[in-house]
C-alpha cells in the first residue's frame, strides 16, 4: 500500500514539531525515518498511525483519505520500542489477541486463529516458545513476538517506533538483518523510526532524514551517503571531515587534489569522507600533516591525523583504509604524511 503525506504540520503549544511535511512512500518499501532526538520522526509515525492528530495536512493510503479515521480503521500495525506485550498472556495468546477482538462478523474461527498464530510464530522462528510468558523471553524474542502480533491483523502498513532501541548491540545487529529478510518475504509497506544511522543504512530501502520538523533529504541509503543534499545530512550520516576554505591556502587544496572553483568564497567548506582520503609517508619534513594515532575497527583502520593550519593551530582529520594496506605503509605515531583527496562535497 502506498502512503502519501501532504502538508502535515503539528504543534505542541509553542513548539513546532512538524512543518509542512510532504512525503510519498511507494508500495512495498521499507522506509527509515532518521534524525536526532526531537526532530519529529516519532510524531510523524504516530500521525500516520492515527495515534496523534495533525494540526493540518492529509494522509492518503492507496489514494484513500484516512486523515480523519480512527486508528482502528486504518489497517495499520504498530510495533513499539518496549514491546507492549500483555504480561499475563502466553506468547500464543499475545499473537492471537488482535484476531480475537475483531468484530464478530470479521472474526476468524478459533481453529483458523490457532493455525494463523502458529504460522506467524514459525515466521518469526519462535513457535517453540508459544506457551511461554513474555517475562520468560529475551528482549530480542519479545520484540519478534511484538512484530508477529502486529502482523496477525494483516496490516496494509507496518509502523515500527525504534523497534530495536532497547536491545543490546549484538542482538540489534541480528534483528536488523532478520527484519530486512522478513520484509522481502512479506513485502508489507513498512516505516521504522530510528536515530541510529547505521541501522537506517543497513535495513531500509529508502531513508528520510528529518531535522527540526522538516525533511532534509529522501533517497536510497547510497544516495543519502554519496550525495548529501546539505551540510546537515553530510555531517549526520556517517563521519565527515570539514576543510574550510578560509583556514587553508588554495595551493594546499590543489596539492591534495581538491580543485577550488574560481567563484568560491571564503565561507565554502569541503566535506570529505574518511575513506576518500589517501595517505602516504611523506618525504617532506615540512608537511603540515602528522600521524597522531589509529584504531582497529575489524578489517578497517581508522587513522587520526593532525593537520596544522597556517595560523599554527591543530585540526584533527580522520582517514580510513583496509588493515593490510595500513600495514604496508609501516607508519608510526609522529610520522609526517601526505594526503590525497579522492572525492569531496563543497557546501557554503
Amino acid at each position: 500500500m502506498s502512503i502519501l503525506l501532504s502538508n502535515i504540520s503539528k504543534n505542541f503549544g509553542q513548539f513546532s514539531a512538524l512543518h509542512d511535511i510532504d512525503l510519498v512512500i511507494p508500495e512495498g518499501e521499507l522506509v527509515a525515518l532518521l534524525g536526532p532526538s526531537g526532530c519529529g520522526k516519532t510524531t510523524l509515525l504516530r500521525i500516520i498511525a492515527g495515534l496523534e492528530q495533525a494540526d493540518k495536512g492529509r494522509i492518503l493510503l492507496n489514494g484513500d483519505d484516512k486523515t480523519d479515521l480512527h486508528v482502528s480503521q486504518r489497517g495499520i500495525g504498530f510495533v513499539f520500542q518496549h514491546y507492549a506485550l500483555f504480561r499475563h498472556m502466553t506468547v500464543f495468546d499475545n499473537v492471537a489477541f488482535g484476531m480475537r477482538v475483531k468484530d464478530k462478523k470479521y472474526r476468524p474461527s478459533e481453529t483458523d486463529i490457532a493455525k494463523k498464530t502458529h504460522a506467524l510464530l514459525e515466521l518469526v522462528q519462535l513457535d517453540w516458545l508459544h506457551d511461554r510468558f513474555p517475562d520468560q523471553l529475551s528482549g530480542g524474542q519479545r520484540q519478534r513476538i511484538a512484530l508477529a502480533r502486529a502482523l496477525a491483523v494483516e496490516p496494509s502498513v507496518l509502523l515500527l517506533d525504534e523497534p530495536f532501541g532497547a536491545l543490546d548491540a549484538s542482538v540489534r545487529k541480528d534483528l536488523r538483518q532478520w527484519l530486512r529478510n522478513l520484509h522481502h518475504e512479506l513485502n508489507v509497506t513498512s516505516i521504522f523510526v530510528t536515530h541510529d544511522q547505521e541501522e537506517a543504512m543497513e535495513v531500509a530501502s529508502q531513508v528520510v532524514v528529518l531535522n527540526k520538523g522538516r525533511i532534509e533529504q529522501q533517497g536510497s541509503p547510497a544516495e543519502i551517503y554519496d550525495h548529501p543534499a546539505n551540510v546537515f545530512v553530510s555531517k549526520f550520516i556517517g563521519q565527515t571531515n570539514e576543510f574550510e576554505l578560509s583556514h587553508h591556502t588554495t595551493d594546499w587544496f590543489e596539492h591534495i587534489g581538491l580543485q577550488v572553483a574560481e567563484e568560491s568564497t571564503p565561507d565554502w567548506v569541503a566535506h570529505v569522507r574518511p575513506h576518500d582520503i589517501e595517505i602516504s609517508k611523506s618525504t617532506n619534513d615540512n608537511s603540515p600533516v602528522t600521524l597522531k594515532d589509529w584504531q582497529h575497527l575489524g578489517a578497517l583502520i581508522r587513522i587520526e591525523l593532525t593537520k596544522f593550519l597556517p595560523n599554527g593551530s591543530p585540526k584533527i582529520v580522520y582517514a580510513e583504509m583496509p588493515n593490510e594496506q595500513f600495514k604496508r605503509l609501516q607508519l608510526n605515531r609522529g610520522d609526517k604524511v601526505d594526503l590525497r583527496i579522492r572525492h569531496a562535497h563543497w557546501f557554503h
